[in-house]
């Protein structure tokens, strides 16, 4: 029984942190960057939507309710990572305005589109599986696990760059989603979608 939760857990960490798959970990890099270690409930808050989204997605394809066109899927995962970090290049620096609903809501939305690009994968895994339910909520908390190492990784290196190498944190914010664009534009512009003949 431990067995298997510590292997359903593990599962979810790895499907964050595989690197044939790091555009999770793009999206959690931008999601991340504008914030400091203070901000520590907001980001966690963030990362739960996150979280949320792509279980619920889970949910859905788990139990057959919804199937999507996988190349769309993976089309829209990279165009919401470069929506992230557009955000963030242009409001870097800036007052944060009390835009938090929206933001709470986009990581949510954005969240489910990541989930449907694993589901096809999730319902091999789970199978005929008696629990679904109980699979879910045990790959979520791996999720979850390696998300919050991701995000901590993100704020220590904010916190080394602008106070030993002197950034400031527009800039830090502009580097790193600059960097982020960079890398998604080709997985944009080299997706099945845009090159379907």
């Amino acid at each position: 029984m431990l067995e298997n939760f510590w292997f359903n857990v593990k599962y979810g960490i790895n499907h964050v942190l595989d690197p044939n798959g790091y555009d999770h970990v793009l999206f959690l890099m931008v999601l991340a960057v504008p914030y400091v270690f203070k901000d520590w409930k907001r980001v966690l808050l963030l990362v739960s939507m996150f979280t949320l989204g792509h279980t619920l997605s889970l949910v859905l394809a788990a139990y057959d309710i919804v199937s999507v066109n996988g190349k769309l899927v993976e089309f829209l995962i990279p165009v919401t990572i470069l929506i992230a970090a557009i955000y963030n290049v242009f409001t870097a620096g800036k007052k944060e305005t009390n835009k938090i609903g929206l933001l709470f809501f986009t990581t949510l939305a954005f969240g489910l589109i990541h989930g449907l690009g694993f589901a096809r994968e999730f319902k091999m895994f789970a199978g005929t599986s008696e629990n679904k339910i109980e699979l879910l909520i045990e790959f979520a908390l791996g999720i979850e696990i390696a998300q919050v190492i991701i995000v901590f990784v993100v704020l220590f290196l904010g916190f080394l760059f602008q106070t030993i190498f002197r950034f400031s944190r527009r800039d830090w914010v502009m580097v790193l989603s600059a960097i982020v664009i960079g890398l998604v534009i080709p997985m944009i512009t080299g997706s099945d979608l845009l090159n379907a003949s």
